[in-house]
């Protein structure tokens, strides 16, 4: 049975923070007049004020809580009722136009509850508009519910004063078993959320990010919402405990509930058609656009949904977009794009600048043996047209694979590779240095279109695209002894030798670094690729072996170069006294906070 609360009329817009939670010595406004930064001056309305309103068909359980600016037209202001203390800024006679929608300032056909209204707005068939603070020249129509209760939280995972644990926000990101969910939090990055869904040992850390998260908030109960300045909201159902920036557009959106939507004149963002969205933050300059479903989630800036995406318990880094496909349980850096209606990704942690081709299938234990798999795969991921794949598997950076159905869990350690699954010969085929040997043109081309796409006004976080990065760079210093140890082995295996584990680096070494034919006709397998007992064959291993040697010796003089002249160094000597004596290579992390 629905419990049917009923109240007097005249509390109506009066009680919304309970008494238990207001501070000693202050009223239920005492956060709103903290959030109402207008500078408005308000007054009573006098009594020739209220007759024209009244015949206007206005109505009010009591005028003295309806306060208005110095420039006021009565007339302005048709067919509404209001309830408790309502602030209303200057309405003059001007009409608004946005986008060929054309409206007159002031207020019609709306119930209007607790509400402090700024200077020129205008607002027409808002059925339900309760506890908002709205701005200046916002135009707001045709809306069923636009509403904020007194423990909003905005899409934020915190608690406010007097609820229980078990109602707190998380997302459940990287794992469909919510082994790895963090809290979302407004300007949350993809650093963040990696530390906190990658040390799930350390107990002490763990805590410690959630105290981070809650001492970000205030936990008093009583905050209104906010509508910024020049926002347009029209033809939308309902929009409940959303905090909404400056220059926004919405547009026909279903459902909008416990989201912050980050916007300002140089970002605006944008929801459109038939779009329902609970429970998340959206980014500076996001788009978000026809029938799309977000549900506990976080948007980086400049990023776009659209075209019926479902997008659930994620992370979605800077520049991204996912159009049509479906995209559960993942944490996706910056870079990312996503489309085509049967795509899918599952369960994944993708490390940005990755292209998700049709029909790909990556992750979900409903293709996977077990019930609790993730997938990890570095910078420049390329999964090609209807690719499936294996939960767990991890890949290295810039891993493209090709059209197939792999029947194991992967582990491909060699950045820039091509991976194949040769079904005729019942083995998985792994090209190293594919990228460098045929589609370096793309490579390059690539790196200068992720800036040319990075639209963020903020750029504060500094977003690495250029392929040659600490990341893959180690990873081709990592492989360069893979392939001498995989080669030597390979040798011994085919002229019957037995050579040591200290040897097998030297011995592969002196066949890489020969003429080519020293390695002609050696088989060269690699273990543990895959998680199965069929063969896994590298190809055109020495011109891998020898690209990966000069492109991080471009590197290292590349950087050497940016040195000195961020450094002004203009000569050997001073160089000599920067350098480090002693080198020491250290592992890589593609994440920043």
């Amino acid at each position: 049975m629905n419990i049917i609360n009923k109240k007097p009329i005249s509390s109506l817009g009066y009680g919304f923070v309970a008494k238990e939670y207001i501070p000693k010595g202050k009223n239920e406004y005492y956060l709103r007049n903290i959030q109402n930064r207008s500078g408005i001056k308000y007054r009573k309305l006098t009594d020739a004020e209220i007759k024209a309103l009244e015949r206007n068909a206005n109505s009010s359980d009591d005028w003295s809580k309806v306060l208005v600016a110095s420039v006021f037209n009565p007339n302005l202001i048709k067919n509404c009722s209001f309830y408790g203390l309502v602030r209303i800024g200057n309405l003059e006679s001007y009409f608004v136009e946005f986008n060929n929608l054309r409206m007159p300032v002031g207020l019609y056909n709306s119930t209007i509850i607790s509400c402090d209204i700024g200077n020129n707005v205008a607002i027409d068939n808002v059925a339900f508009m309760s506890h908002y603070i709205i701005g200046d020249d916002v135009i707001l129509v045709n809306i069923n519910e636009l509403a904020v209760t007194d423990h909003s939280k905005f899409g934020n995972g915190v608690l406010k004063d007097g609820e229980k644990e078990s109602v707190r926000v998380w997302i459940e990101i990287c794992n469909e078993n919510a082994g790895r969910s963090v809290l979302p939090f407004n300007r949350m990055q993809a650093g963040d959320a990696w530390l906190w869904s990658k040390h799930r040992a350390d107990d002490k850390l763990l805590e410690k990010f959630k105290q981070f998260t809650d001492e970000r908030f205030d936990t008093q109960r009583g905050y209104y919402g906010k509508i910024g300045d020049r926002t347009v909201i029209k033809n939308c159902k309902i929009i409940k405990d959303t905090w909404i920036g400056s220059d926004a557009y919405l547009k026909g959106a279903n459902k909008i509930k416990n989201i912050t939507i980050n916007s300002n004149s140089d970002a605006k963002s944008q929801i459109g058609e038939g779009c329902e969205i609970v429970n998340g933050i959206i980014g500076y300059g996001c788009r978000i656009f026809y029938g799309v479903k977000a549900v506990r989630f976080v948007m980086g800036d400049n990023s776009q949904l659209k075209y019926g995406a479902r997008f659930i318990n994620s992370y979605l880094g800077d520049n991204s977009t996912i159009s049509c496909c479906e995209v559960l349980n993942s944490l996706i850096f910056p870079a990312h794009e996503q489309h085509h209606n049967n795509s899918f990704l599952c369960a994944s942690t993708v490390l940005g600048q990755s292209n998700m081709a049709a029909g790909a299938t990556i992750g979900s234990n409903h293709n996977s043996r077990g019930a609790d798999g993730e997938l990890l795969a570095g910078r420049g991921f390329w999964p090609g047209l209807c690719v499936s794949l294996k939960h767990n598997s991890k890949f290295a950076s810039y891993t493209i694979i090709a059209k197939g159905d792999f029947p194991a869990e992967l582990n491909i350690p060699l950045p820039f590779a091509l991976v194949s699954n040769d079904v005729s010969n019942d083995k998985l085929v792994v090209m190293p240095g594919y990228w460098f040997m045929y589609n370096m043109y793309a490579l390059a081309r690539n790196a200068d279109k992720y800036v040319g796409r990075d639209k963020r006004i903020d750029k504060s976080l500094t977003i690495e695209y250029d392929y040659l990065a600490p990341d893959s760079v180690n990873e081709m210093m990592d492989a360069l002894q893979l392939f001498k140890q995989l080669t030597a082995t390979a040798w011994a295996t085919k002229n019957q030798k037995t050579i040591s584990e200290k040897e097998l680096q030297k011995k592969g070494e002196a066949l890489l670094e020969a003429k080519a034919d020293a390695t002609n006709g050696l088989e060269i397998l690699a273990p543990n690729f895959e998680n199965t007992k069929r063969k896994t064959e590298l190809v055109k291993v020495p011109e891998a072996y020898h690209i990966f040697k000069e492109m991080i010796v471009y590197y290292g003089i590349q950087q050497l170069l940016l040195f000195i002249e961020n450094k002004k160094i203009n000569s050997w000597q001073k160089l000599l006294k920067v350098l480090p004596a002693k080198s020491v290579r250290t592992a890589w992390k593609n994440r920043s906070t």
